[in-house]
């Protein structure tokens, strides 16, 4: 007969082992504000919940483990997880869902009778989350090894990450408060946490008597660490400078435990957290985070590249133990931080070559004199290669030569992005700068303002010649609309891979990606951020198609390519039609209807098809058709708003660039342009409609007149297909006439030929269709 208690007698023993560290408890606890969570998680859903075992921390309270046991291995999980009484998954992630409310609870459910035949579930449900997630292995683990675990997890990182960025809105609104302008706010923050790796420093600044004293310290243990970190001279010189302001600002320097009420809530903030999540860009984030509630989001200088890019751009160049990495556009110091984490990742504990990597194998330069020091103090914390940051133009000879006498196998950038298209630098230069000091075979990560790759005039096709001269274009990466939201940015970007010295052979297939849903999403007080977990396996699926070379339809494409063509997914990508369904075409019908209603065009919107019959939508018979051999492609007549107010109200429609009320703004007693066509707004999205009156426009409209005898119903198969190819077009990329001219859309075929007929009857057979 089964015997529950032999379980909780292998998992009591199994843990006893670490009660040095844990405290553990059966069935009920003597932490009040566990027993009271317990009082109404009852599996039977009455009365109080009785959990195998509850284990806590004796150095860390956020931690509770809950273990739930049941003797017979089939009573391990129910398929739904809902039987809470009979099956020990279902009952420990029930009793999770309680403790959640007030502490990060890893719930673990233990079936089986003898230690050969255990089976362990393990599940996180972090601290007002509203669901758990899967952690660990199959096998019970240590008390140290499951803190470690909870500690350094994605789950975890996130929240601490969320509990950071609060800090940091809160601390922002202080040093607004105390007047310390929002290019110092980040220094400040970088010269406390250097100060505080100094043990001297943190056992005795709190005895500072006054303010000035306080202020004196700190910038004192900051210029003697980077000193004794080997920097000294003009570099140490420009630091001193940076910092200085410290010592002179009214607040910090004469405002009582002013200064020293930060420092201690930086510590436990800021410096906790870099702890805890070793190499990650803080200092970066707080930069971006003090720009996105700065009062002008010109003031600070750059645009920081987010972390989880930063990440990328490691994993594309194969960074490995003994990569040499390379920033000629330094920043903060993302870009090589993340190098280095991979970096030491790949060392496996080798403390010899780990002391390489941080001492020789990271190179960086950096213009701007306040962001050097960041940088400094970012690498200094990361205990890593300081004195390899110079100060300075990359373009700049000496430095120049510097860099190359250190043969970096690997380059990353992202440049300062032009405001001053006639006088600043290209951001093709830089990457050229960066890939002539790799060494031969090297791999240069860039990212840059789309409109670099698709230039194909002027000086950016000069640059885009001198690179493929030289170099060789291994990969195009479309990178999200919204990147750089947290910095307060609209640039539509995208990564470029080139292997340094190699001239790209005129046979050799580029690969463009359209990386474009990297699964962050917009919060108000976050910004933009990795809510659900998403980015770890879009990162990996992302990876590992870039270095497959994988081929996929609304993902990427392999093309021959020369400086004349744009250098985009965007541009040759072959359209996933496989995603198409009914509903696509419903949609375009019930929102053709509803303008049509909403404008008193007709009386009423019905549900039911014009047509009864059931016709079945089988794309594996469609074929490509060449859009400019479909229908002529050309511009409508602009016609202002104020003149068409001269004509007063009429009949006659006024499509814009709207992507709502199919495009159109109004009714007006004027017309330029013929009905029965397609229009398609060229400013941005490529968003299509039906025209079927005679009608006027703005600025930005398309005309697509049919080359053959096209009616409303065949008119909404085609706007659906067009709208599919919306993906094409953003801000840097414009659905200009030349573009729809390069396309080709996939129809249902006949002979050869566009199977108009079906496309007819398809449509009406839809809900909706009779309405039109």
């Amino acid at each position: 007969m089964a015997n529950e208690k032999k379980t909780e007698r292998i998992v009591y023993s199994h843990f006893e082992k670490s009660s040095d560290i844990i405290h553990i408890e059966e069935q009920s606890s003597d932490i009040s504000k566990i027993d009271k969570l317990l009082k109404s998680a009852s599996k039977k859903g009455t009365g109080k919940g009785r959990p195998e075992f509850l284990i806590t921390y004796n150095k860390n309270a956020d931690l509770l483990i809950v273990i739930e046991c049941k003797a017979e291995i089939t009573k391990h999980e129910s398929p739904n997880r809902d039987k809470f009484a009979e099956f020990a998954v279902d009952g420990v992630l029930l009793y999770a869902s309680y403790l959640s409310k007030d502490f990060d609870v890893l719930a673990i459910a233990v079936s089986g009778e003898t230690k050969q035949h255990l089976k362990v579930s393990h599940f996180l449900h972090l601290k007002n989350e509203r669901k758990a997630t899967e952690i660990f292995g199959d096998k019970l683990l240590s008390a140290q090894d499951y803190l470690d675990g909870y500690l350094k997890s994605p789950e975890k990182f996130r929240q601490d990450y969320n509990t950071l960025l609060e800090f940091t809105k809160k601390l922002n609104e202080k040093l607004h408060t105390y007047k310390i302008l929002e290019s110092q706010r980040s220094l400040l923050i970088s010269c406390i946490l250097v100060a505080l790796e100094d043990d001297a420093f943190k056992t005795s600044y709190t005895k500072k008597t006054t303010p000035k004293s306080l202020a004196d310290f700190l910038t004192k243990t900051v210029s003697e660490k980077l000193e004794e970190a080997n920097i000294s001279g003009k570099k140490l010189e420009n630091l001193n400078i940076q910092f200085g302001f410290i010592k002179t600002d009214t607040s910090l320097s004469t405002k009582d435990k002013v200064l020293k009420e930060l420092i201690d809530e930086i510590d436990e903030n800021i410096n906790q957290f870099i702890k805890t999540h070793e190499y990650f860009d803080v200092l970066g984030q707080l930069y971006i985070e003090f720009l996105r509630y700065a009062n002008s989001d010109k003031g600070l200088g750059i645009v920081l590249t987010p972390p989880h890019i930063t990440e990328l751009f490691a994993e594309l160049a194969q960074v490995n133990k003994n990569s040499i990495a390379f920033d000629n556009c330094t920043g903060t110091g993302g870009f090589l931080i993340s190098a280095m984490k991979k970096m030491i990742e790949d060392a496996k504990g080798d403390t010899k070559k780990i002391a390489e990597i941080k001492s020789k194998q990271l190179l960086g330069v950096e213009y701007q004199a306040h962001i050097f020091a960041l940088a400094v103090s970012n690498m200094y914390i990361h205990q890593d290669g300081k004195t390899n940051i110079m100060n300075g133009s990359c373009f700049e000879e000496d430095i120049i030569n510097e860099v190359k006498s250190k043969k970096p196998t690997v380059g990353f950038l992202n440049p300062p992005y032009k405001s001053d298209k006639k006088n600043d630098t290209d951001e093709l230069e830089f990457i050229f700068n960066n890939l002539e000091s790799l060494v031969d075979g090297g791999t240069c990560v860039a990212i840059v303002p789309m409109q670099s790759a698709l230039a194909t005039s002027g000086k950016v096709l000069e640059y885009k010649k001198k690179l493929l001269d030289n170099h060789t274009l291994e990969a195009v990466l479309s990178m999200p609309d919204e990147l750089f939201f947290n910095s307060k940015v609209g640039v539509v970007s995208c990564i470029m891979i080139f292997t340094a010295h190699k001239p790209h052979p005129k046979s050799k297939e580029t690969y463009f990606g359209y990386y474009k849903n990297d699964g962050f999403v917009k919060r108000k007080i976050q910004g933009r951020i990795d809510a659900y977990g998403r980015w770890d396996a879009i990162k990996e699926n992302w990876t590992s198609s870039y270095l497959n070379r994988k081929s996929k339809a609304g993902f990427s494409i392999n093309r021959v390519v020369t400086p004349l063509d744009e250098w985009s997914a965007e541009a040759y990508m072959e359209t996933d039609y496989s995603t198409i369904t009914k509903e696509d075409f419903i949609t375009t019908l019930l929102n053709y209807s509803t303008f049509l209603l909403s404008n008193r065009l007709t009386n009423q919107i019905q549900l039911n098809p014009f047509s009864d019959t059931e016709i079945n939508l089988n794309i594996d018979k469609w074929e490509l058709f060449e859009l400019d051999k479909l229908f002529t492609i050309t511009g409508s007549k602009t016609t202002p708003l104020l003149e068409l107010e001269e004509y007063g109200k009429g009949k006659y429609s006024y499509v814009t660039t709207q992507a709502t009320n199919n495009g159109v703004e109004g009714f007006y007693d004027f017309y330029t342009e013929e009905g029965n066509v397609l229009t398609v707004d060229s400013a941005v999205l490529g968003y299509c409609s039906y025209q079927p009156f005679n009608f006027s426009a703005s600025d930005h409209v398309e005309k697509l007149i049919p080359t053959f005898e096209m009616n409303k119903y065949v008119a909404m198969f085609l706007v659906t297909i067009m709208n599919l190819e919306k993906y094409r077009y953003n801000y840097g990329r414009k659905c200009s006439q030349t573009r729809m001219k390069q396309i080709s859309i996939k129809l249902p075929s006949k002979n050869g030929q566009p199977d108009f007929e079906y496309m007819e009857n398809f449509i009406k057979s839809l809900s909706y269709s009779g309405s039109i």
